[in-house]
């Protein structure tokens, strides 16, 4: 079943009751921006991600053939890149929404966009209730804790089993 991650412009930018403003990017496989990348990029008015895509073209296809490397190899080779594209178009549209300073509301899972909408809307409604938007946009937290940071969840060291064995290795210089 499709993941689509909802988007909703900064608060600077424009009110949160302006939901005709919300975009959803469906996450997974996109056919016809391997089919047409450059043409889906335009269309999506993703400008920085269609440049880098033309130049990365550009320069890979002229570096394929200043190393001597056949016609079919560089047709496989850009299929290979188009096949990329198709898998990574929904993160390029996260990215420069994310550049556009919007903001991620929530995740939704659902079988096509008009149920997504639905389920978004309703959970939403219902948290519209006494909660402030700013209060209901997704919270990634700090960073994750790390090991060298003491008063954090991984700062001490992990424990040593009873037997003094981790996994199938012996403590080194113990006997066999």
């Amino acid at each position: 079943m499709p993941v689509y991650t909802v988007h909703a412009p900064s608060p600077a930018g424009a009110d949160l009751r302006a939901t005709d403003k919300f975009v959803f990017v469906r996450d997974g496989f996109h056919f016809w921006a391997m089919i047409f990348g450059p043409f889906w990029l335009l269309w999506h008015r993703l400008w920085l991600a269609l440049i880098g895509y033309l130049i990365f073209i550009a320069a890979f296809n002229a570096g394929l053939s200043s190393l001597g490397i056949g016609r079919s190899s560089i047709f496989f080779a850009d299929l290979i890149i188009a096949l990329l594209m198709g898998l990574e178009v929904s993160s390029l549209r996260r990215w420069t929404l994310s550049r556009g300073k919007w903001r991620q509301l929530d995740v939704v899972v659902a079988d096509d966009e008009d149920t997504a909408e639905r389920r978004f809307f309703e959970r939403w409604s219902q948290k519209q209730h006494g909660i402030v938007n700013d209060q209901w946009a997704v919270d990634r937290g700090g960073p994750p804790p790390t090991r060298s940071v003491p008063g954090q969840q991984f700062s001490n060291p992990p424990p040593i089993p009873a037997g003094g064995i981790i996994g199938l290795f012996p403590e080194p210089g113990g006997s066999r």
